[in-house]
Order: structure tokens, then sequence, then C-alpha cells
């Protein structure tokens, strides 16, 4: 028996397996970014039971459009046919829309699913293909017709071919497009509902064609229910499941987004409060929340645990003859090291600037800190790679235990500080454990580093001036500044109690300026006075060298004061000037390029490279007071050495000058082997400027000595 379908019924077909594709395609995405597990499982239920109302909706749709007109008997005309009354079992159509919804349930769960490899695929779209099938011939099995509907064989095997190809098809579309960040996914969605709307139409109306019905069959199953109403009614209520649970979706999404935003926002600020921007270490906030929960595990388990504190030595030489950005590098590439060398378990933070602690947690005993800390001073040996470049920084490093050293996260950090800058002063790229004699002398640092930052103002420097003497004929030759330090509370402070400090601190940099403008002011205040005129020879130290604006910022200083550059001479160690032997080359030439002498000081203390001494072609080289001594005390090896040097010097057109000159045995050797100038207690102590002005007034003139300026 020919049948007919109402065409206005399957463009409702289309249209509703085209929205119920699209719905799964956006709760595929949406249940794929869920990562809440009970959430997950409810939109998965959800989601399921709107796509399977979807499908079967679409086929009960298409269902109604069959028309089957009865076999015409000869009392009948065409026009007075009428079709067979169709109708559908109950429990056989709810069990066709329970296996739509099953289906759309592993539909959806295998497309959010991580793991989904091609054979999982093709499994996957063959079992949903057959699940498709089975509810399209369930569905029409409800209509129980009489006698039974037969099927073409070749449609009905095309039809569940078509079934698995639009489910496999289907599957991998909504796996492509469930990432919701794609470029025009909505309209990729919208593009692909359509397609996978035609395979499940194409499928269904393949099936039906497949159906073939017997003259004079009957609907076992007809019930006389309107079919308009049926259309009507199902059409509204799959639309409106369908629209509501896409909504639904949207709403929830933007509602997580938000949600998930705010989280993420809350979490990066909770970040940037708790760690460094620039190593990802936990700041000083997040190492006293761990510290804190590592004080309550030591007391309740009564275990030590350690602190390092630590700096890098000569950082802020590599900042300022560097750049910043080198620093910035050598700072990560530090933290890094860090880690390397310390547990999963322990917590390296920075402080700022560069300085970084280390927590060391339960500790089987003092030494392993020890060990530790001598770990990572071997590993820094090798050399930090920043760029194309491998720079040589050393951390000193102090300890502090727990219990032994303090019962507060403060109190140990301060004592592992202390214990550090003891391991500065011992020579640095070192370790110190902290102990109780160490805070004694960090009050006094502290005590003196506040008296070097009130020193200007409150008038507590001044400068002496030792003065230099020809070796020949015992003409003044000159004058060396020293700095002085007198404190209404501490009274005179040698130059070793704060140098050093100043030198820790970088306050020496300020300080040295200072040095630089009094000494002038007293040269001013001579010259007014008509006293002959003198060079006066002023230390540089190892600050003041890595100052990429020294030169500059002197020769402002002199010129302001209005004398000559070449009444200055300028002293630097021979440590500091072999340091960056380089570096040391340029600040020569610059100084000599504006009339200013230079001189090395301390000269066989340390390790002077011969090239460089060449390239330095500095005026004087200073001779440390240890050969000077020797000249006593090691009889003629003694004298030898000395020979040696001023031969040296005078091969490089230098002059010699001999510190420490104490005896006139000495005095004697150092003019038999021709030394240049003699300074010492024996020829003069240091004198204030008074003093030295009376010194200057009582000599009829300096030989040898610079023009006025």
């Amino acid at each position: 028996m020919s049948s007919s379908y109402s065409g206005w019924l399957v463009a409702l077909s289309l249209a509703v397996a085209v929205l119920a594709s699209f719905t799964a395609l956006d709760l595929s995405g949406r249940i794929y970014l869920l990562t809440h597990r009970g959430m997950r499982h409810a939109w998965l239920a959800v989601g399921a039971t709107a796509m399977g109302i979807g499908i079967w909706s679409m086929h009960f749709i298409g269902m109604l459009a069959l028309s089957l007109p009865p076999s015409l008997s000869p009392s009948l005309t065409p026009l007075a046919a009428k079709t067979i009354p169709l109708g559908y079992d109950p429990a056989i159509t709810a069990a066709s829309l329970g296996i739509a919804i099953a289906i759309s349930w592993a539909a959806l769960w295998l497309v959010a699913s991580e793991r989904f490899t091609r054979w999982r695929l093709a499994g996957a779209g063959i079992t949903l293909g057959l699940g498709i099938a089975a509810m399209h011939y369930s569905g029409m099995a409800a209509m129980k017709m009489d006698p039974a509907i037969r099927y073409d064989p070749a449609l009905f095997i095309a039809s569940i071919l078509i079934a698995i190809a639009a489910a496999t098809a289907a599957l991998w579309i909504a796996r492509t497009l469930r990432d919701g960040s794609l470029r025009y996914v909505m309209a990729k969605r919208v593009g692909a509902a359509c397609v996978m709307g035609l395979a499940i139409t194409a499928m269904h109306y393949t099936g039906m064609s497949a159906a073939s019905f017997a003259a004079g069959a009957v609907c076992g199953a007809a019930n006389g229910v309107s079919s308009s109403w049926l259309v009507t009614t199902v059409s509204l209520f799959t639309f409106l499941i369908l629209v509501t649970t896409l909504l639904v979706s949207r709403l929830d999404a933007r509602t997580s987004f938000l949600a998930t935003s705010v989280l993420q926002l809350n979490t990066q600020i909770a970040r940037m409060a708790t760690y460094d921007a620039l190593t990802d270490l936990p700041n000083r906030r997040a190492l006293h929340d761990a510290a804190a929960r590592m004080l309550i595990n030591s007391r309740r388990d009564q275990r030590r645990f350690a602190v390092l504190f630590m700096d890098l030595d000569g950082f802020k030489t590599i900042n300022d003859s560097l750049g910043h950005n080198v620093g910035d590098d050598v700072l990560r590439a530090f933290a890094k090291r860090l880690r390397k060398n310390v547990n999963g378990d322990d917590v390296v933070a920075r402080l700022g600037g560069d300085e970084f602690v280390v927590l060391l947690g339960s500790l089987s005993s003092p030494e392993v800190a020890g060990r530790v800390a001598q770990r990572l001073l071997d590993d820094m040996r090798d050399g930090l790679k920043v760029g194309n470049q491998s720079l040589h920084v050393m951390p000193s490093i102090g300890v502090a235990l727990f219990p032994d050293d303090g019962d507060s996260i403060d109190l140990l950090l301060k004592h592992a500080d202390t214990a550090m800058y003891e391991a500065k002063c011992a020579g640095r790229g070192i370790f110190r454990y902290f102990e109780p004699r160490m805070n004694a002398a960090a009050q006094r640092t502290w005590e003196i580093q506040q008296a070097l930052h009130d020193a200007e103002n409150e008038q507590y420097f001044s400068l002496h001036f030792q003065p230099k003497y020809r070796g020949d004929t015992e003409a003044l030759a000159g004058a060396e500044a020293l700095l002085r330090l007198t404190h209404p509370t501490f009274g005179e402070l040698q130059p070793a109690d704060f140098i050093p400090v100043a030198e820790r601190t970088g306050q020496i940099v300020q300080i040295g300026y200072w040095v630089v403008r009094e000494t002038c002011r007293h040269i001013k205040e001579w010259d007014a006075a008509g006293l002959p005129p003198v060079k006066v020879a002023i230390n540089l130290s190892p600050r003041q060298m890595a100052q990429s604006l020294l030169v500059e910022n002197i020769v402002e200083i002199v010129r302001n004061a209005g004398i000559a550059c070449s009444r200055l001479m300028f002293e630097i160690t021979e440590t500091v000037a072999m340091s960056d032997a380089q570096h040391t080359v340029d600040v020569i030439r610059a100084f000599q390029d504006h009339g200013f002498e230079v001189a090395i000081d301390d000269f066989g203390t340390g390790y002077s490279s011969l090239a460089y001494l060449q390239r330095f072609r500095v005026k004087q080289l200073k001779m440390d007071r240890f050969f000077t001594n020797g000249l006593d005390t090691c009889g003629r090896e003694g004298s030898a050495v000395v020979s040696a040097i001023i031969a040296l010097a005078h091969s490089l057109d230098m002059d010699v000058v001999a510190e420490g000159v104490e005896t006139a045995s000495q005095r004697e050797a150092l003019r038999t082997l021709d030394c240049d100038e003699l300074q010492g207690f024996l020829l003069g102590k240091p004198l204030t400027s008074d003093a030295f002005a009376r010194l200057l007034a009582s000599l009829p003139g300096i030989p040898g000595a610079p023009a006025m300026a």
C-alpha cells in the first residue's frame, strides 16, 4: 500500500532535528568545560534528556507526517477514500523515548571525555547508530500494524548505515567544536547542526521508505486522538524543552564564566600579594606564613629547622656596570639555582633586592644546614649563565637554628642576617652559623651606621692631612686626605671601624663626594692665605669605582670649587683595580683626560697583571707598608723585593711612594734604593687642616709643585 507525507510536517521534523543537533553541540562544549564532578553529571542528565526528547520528537513528528490511504473498494470513489487512523502504543513509544535519552547521554559523555581515539570514535559511532535505528524501528513497532510492517532489506540496511554514519559524523563534529574559544565557533555550530539535522532526517525517512504496509492494514494502536493536536503538542513541548535548555545552558555558562573570572582574579591578586613578580618565589609575607606553620610543627615534633639568610656579594656593581636588566637576570638565575639545591618541602623566598631566605625543615642535626649552604656555595662557583655570558657571583650566607638561636621567625631572621654580615666580614662567599657574640658586633655596626647617617649634617666628619716627602731631599711633596669621624657618644672612631660599614651600606659613595668637596674647600682656603700650592691625594672605595658617573660628578665638584684638577690625585687600591681591570683602565683614562693624577695604592697586596699595570699608566705606585717593614725584619731579602718594585715602577715611568715609614733605618734604605716619596709617622703624622696650613706656612715653597690655579 502506498503512503504519503505532509510537507509541512516533514519540514517541521527537519527543524526539530536541527535544533536538537545544535543543542547537543552547545551542551557538549558546556559539559567539556565543567570541572566540578557533581555539576558535570547534572548537566549530562539534563542535556541527555533534552537531546533525547529532541531526536525522539523529530522521529515522532516524522511518523505523524505519514498518511496511509485504505484499499479502495468498488463502491468507493477516490474522493470518498479516507486515510487509515494511526496511533501509537504508549509503552513502546515510551521505550523508544528512553532509548533516545540513553543514546544521547552516551553521546554527550563520550564527547566530553578526554580520551577519544579514532577506534573509540568508530566504536561509539556504530553503537550510537544502532541505538538511533533501534529508537526508530521501535517507534514504528509502536503502531502495531496488522498485518505487520515489512521492510525492504536494502533500504533497511541503508537506514542503519546512514544512522551509523550520521552518529559518527555527529560525534566527530561535536568533539571538534566543543572548545568554545575557537574562532567563529557559534557560526560553525549552526552550520554543523544543519548538516547533522539533515543526516538524522535522511536516516528517518530512509527507514520510513523501507517500510511496506499491506493493503487493508489496520493500526492496532489507533485511539482516535487528533493527529493535528498531537503534532502541535509534541512540537511546542519539544521546542520549549530545547530552547529552555539552551537558555539555561547559556545563562549558567555566563554565570560560571563570571564566577571563574572572579576566582581567577582573586587567585591572581592573592598570588601577587604573596609571590615575588621577578623570581616567582614567595615574598616576605608568604615567608612569614610558611615560617609560622614550620614553627608550630617544629614545636609539636620537637625538631629543629634552619633559616638561611643570604645576599649576593657585588650585586650592586653588576647593576651599576651591566645594567638593571642583567641584574634582574642574575636574580632569576640565582633563584633557580637556590631551588635546585634544596628539597621540595623547603621554602625559598626573596625578601627584596638581592636578599633571599631559605627555610630548611626537620633537620636531623645542625650540620645539615651547613652542608646545604656549602653545597650552594660550591655550585655557585661554576658561575651563573646570564644571556651569552657567565657571571661569577657568590652569596654570603648566615645560618640561624630553631630553637637554639630564637623562638620566633623575626628573631631567627635577625640572627641569620647578623651571621650573614659576619660571613661578609670574614671574607665573603662563605657561610657562618649565628653565635651570641655576634649580637654585640651587630649592635655596634647598627650604631655606626646611624652615626654615618647623621655625620654630614651634624658635622661629625673632618679631614686630616698626612704629608708626603721627597725621598732624596725630604721636601714636602704633597699630602693624603684622611677621613675622621668624631661622635659625641662614641668619641673618635677609627677608619677601620666605620669605613667597612659605609662601604657595605653604600653610604661611602656620598661620603666620598663629601671628602672631595671638603678637600677642595681646604685647598681653596690655603690658596687664599697665600700658602704654597700642594697636591692632595684622595682614596677611592670599591663602591665609588662602580659608579657610572664617578668622574663626571667629581669634575663638577672640583670646577664648582674653582680649583684646577691637577691639584688632586686619586688613589685606587690594587685589589679594587684588578677586580675589573678593564673598567679601571677606563676610569683612569677619564680622570687623566681631565687633568687628575692617579695612583695605585697598597701595591703588592693583590695580584697585578703586568700587562694591565702597563695599561694603567698611573702616576704613582704606593708600596704597601708590609714591604717597608720588611726592610727591617727581612734584611737583604726585604731590600731585594723593595728594589724590584721600585725598578719595575721606574721602568713604567711611575713614581714609588713608600707607606708606613716609621724608623730611620727604613728611611735610609729607601733613599739608597731611590724611592721617590716617603710617607709615615717618622716624617709626619696626619694633621688637622689648621696644623697642615701652619706646616705649609713654614715652608719657603714646594719644589716641583704645580702652579697656582
